[in-house]
């Protein structure tokens, strides 16, 4: 079974879902702030297709039904997982930052608005 959940796509994925929990499609765009076509479209594709949903959509469909891993989400959509953020890795960032000019500061803000919306399109 591990190795069908690695090469598993969203469709089937969606389908797993479906079945683990009794909702259908109009039940997951409620609970996760999507229109029921668009997670029919997601539903109904197989990778390889358009654009799947975005990384907002994805965490959502991860928190609303707890028995799916982020992990295991991104990987059926064909996208890679954001990696965690602790309170400590925070604290990094921000002592780092804090160490760069103005000038710094302002390109490694414009490179990471760049990064996210790279993870937003699925780019």
């Amino acid at each position: 079974m591990a190795d069908q959940e690695r090469t598993e796509d969203l469709a089937q994925l969606l389908a797993r879902l479906k079945a683990e929990y009794g909702v259908n499609e109009t039940e997951i765009a409620r609970r996760i702030g999507t229109g029921v076509s668009t997670v029919n479209s997601w539903a109904n594709r197989t990778r390889g297709g358009k654009r799947g949903p975005n990384r907002e959509k994805l965490r959502a469909l991860a928190e609303a039904y707890p028995k799916f891993t982020e992990e295991e989400i991104f990987r059926a959509a064909g996208r890679e997982s954001p990696g965690p953020l602790n309170t400590d890795a925070e604290a990094r960032i921000i002592e780092l930052y804090r160490n760069l000019t103005a000038e710094q500061q302002r390109a490694k803000e414009i490179e990471m608005r760049a990064l996210g919306e790279m993870n937003r399109t699925g780019q």
